[in-house]
This record gives structure tokens, sequence and C-alpha cells, in this order.
């Protein structure tokens, strides 16, 4: 069994489609990081970083519990329990260098693009132009690559594409504006569209529904998803 912890946003996303694409059996444990729930001492046993997705396989390596946290870590270790979606021997090498272009690249910009455009307190015109610049120039790597492509790695469905799938889910949010993020990449926007269809997709997208996280952008709500914004002191009592 995987206990699966979760939040609704892009990395706990792909874990989320993982499962589904595999079969695994698991358990939804919710995470509210809007209340700070990540931040618990009992938490922090699972991810020291406080992060999530994170996930516990209750009959990991001699059957003994293994705790997992990152979602390429996760990503990683479930594909290679379960022998699926890891792709052609062959293609390791591709594998690895797509799903960490993703963890260092995609990943982190988007969700800084998200930041300064949606949560900072002021909208600074450099820093957006920042990174919704950079989301742009991964964007296009991906769909020159993505050119007479059905995949991102080799000829099958892998972890490289959920990776993918659970950024580029958010584009509207992360490229906000009057047209369609993905128009000006379309073969990044035709392999999202084929990835989007899976059916797994749309159970992954049931997980956590009937949870009612915290969704107001309150002081606590700020506390709990940016504590390095405030002095140690402060965040103590938080």
């Amino acid at each position: 069994m995987i206990r699966f912890y979760y939040h609704p946003t892009p990395n706990p996303a792909k874990i989320a489609l993982m499962l589904e694409e595999t079969g695994l059996a698991y358990e939804f444990c919710p995470i509210d990081t809007s209340k700070g729930e990540q931040h618990t001492a009992a938490f922090r046993t699972i991810n020291p970083n406080g992060k999530v997705p994170a996930i516990v396989d209750t009959d990991g390596a001699s059957g003994k519990e293994t705790r997992v946290f990152d979602s390429s870590a996760i990503l990683l270790y479930l594909a290679e329990k379960t022998g699926q979606l890891l792709g052609a021997p062959e293609d390791r090498g591709e594998l690895l260098s797509w799903l960490f272009f993703i963890a260092t690249g995609v990943g982190p910009f988007s969700g800084q693009a998200v930041h300064f455009q949606h949560a900072a307190p002021e909208k600074l015109d450099y820093a957006i132009n920042r990174y919704r610049r950079e989301v742009e120039r991964h964007y296009e790597v991906l769909d020159t690559h993505l050119k007479d492509r059905e995949f991102i790695v080799g000829n099958s469905f892998s972890i490289a594409d959920i990776s993918a799938w659970g950024w580029l889910d958010r584009a509207p949010r992360i490229l906000p504006g009057d047209d369609a993020p993905l128009a000006p990449f379309p073969n990044l926007s035709r392999w999202f569209k084929a990835i989007d269809a899976r059916p797994a997709v749309a159970n992954a997208r049931a997980i956590g529904r009937g949870h009612a996280f915290k969704k107001e952008m309150d002081e606590e709500t700020r506390r709990a998803l940016f504590p390095s914004n405030y002095p140690k002191a402060a965040r103590k009592q938080a």
C-alpha cells in the first residue's frame, strides 16, 4: 500500500497520475498546505523539507516501510517498483535528462511565474517578465523536441510525460493572457492534448475533490506557504 500525501498542486498531480496509470493501491492522505499542515512534526518525519508530494510505501525493500519525497524521486521509485513507464533500457539517459530538465527548469520557473503574478504583494515587472520568458523558453525546447514525436522519450508513454503533464496542465495560470498559452507551441499543444485524454488523467483529477482544502489567501496561508518571507521568531509563532 502506498500512503500518498497530497495537495491539489502540480507536483502532487504527477504522482496522482502515476498511481492511476500503474494501478498501485494507495491511501489518500490530504495535506492542506494553506493551513500549514506540511510543517507539522508528524509530516516532517516523512518529508523533512515540508513539501508535498511524499509517499510512504508500506511494502518497501525487504518488506519495510520506505518514505520517498520529491516528485521526481517518487516517479522513479514507483516506476522501478512496478517496472512500468521507465521507457526502453537504451533510452535511460534520455529519460533521466528530460525528467531532470522538467524538475530543474520547467517546474521552478513555472512556480516562480505563478508566485510573482498571483501571490506577490507587489507586481514586479522585472520578475514577472523574467520568469514568464524562461517558461516560454522551456516550452520552446519541448516544442522543438516533440516535432514528429508522440512522446518525450522513446516510443512509449513514460514518467517524463507524466512529469511534464503536471506543470503543462497549469499553463493558463502560469502564462495568463488573452490567448491560449500553448498556441505558440503547436507540437507541445498536440502532445499535451494526447496525454490529457488518457483515461487515467480523469481519475487523477478526481483525487481530493471530496476534501475541503482551504482556498482563501489570508495571513495564515501566506505564513504557511511562504514561511521564509517572515523572521524566524514570527515563523515560530505562526
